[in-house]
């Protein structure tokens, strides 16, 4: 009986994740947009739009973080990028400079570069 007491909050978290988010587990839609960061277009987008002068939403990139640990890293398509942002998104200084062309510009240039490393021409 002890057994079903447990299982059953975590069973109404579930239920209501998926009414809340329209279906979706809360994991599912942190996987979706931290997968997002990975775009410098889209980081640029963020700080145009003074998303990363939010201080909750810097603690929000911060908590985001969790996504390091090998069991929530295995669901990344693209960890090296995604990971990297992450990291980038916590220093002051990027979230400025990210508003430069030339940055992403850059961030797409080794992006690409890491992408295509082994390919034959």
């Amino acid at each position: 009986m002890a057994a079903m007491a447990t299982d059953e909050p975590a069973a109404t978290a579930k239920a209501r994740d998926a009414d809340f988010y329209a279906g979706y587990t809360r994991f599912e839609i942190e996987l979706e947009f931290v997968q997002c960061l990975s775009n410098p277009l889209y980081l640029q987008y963020l700080a145009s739009q003074k998303m990363l002068e939010s201080e909750e939403f810097i603690a929000y990139l911060a908590y985001l973080q969790y996504f390091q640990e090998p069991q929530y890293l295995k669901y990344l398509q693209y960890p090296g990028p995604t990971l990297r942002a992450l990291q980038l998104l916590q220093e002051e200084r990027f979230r400025k400079d990210i508003l430069v062309p030339a940055v992403v510009e850059e961030m797409i240039r080794q992006g690409f570069e890491a992408a295509t490393a082994g390919m034959s021409r």
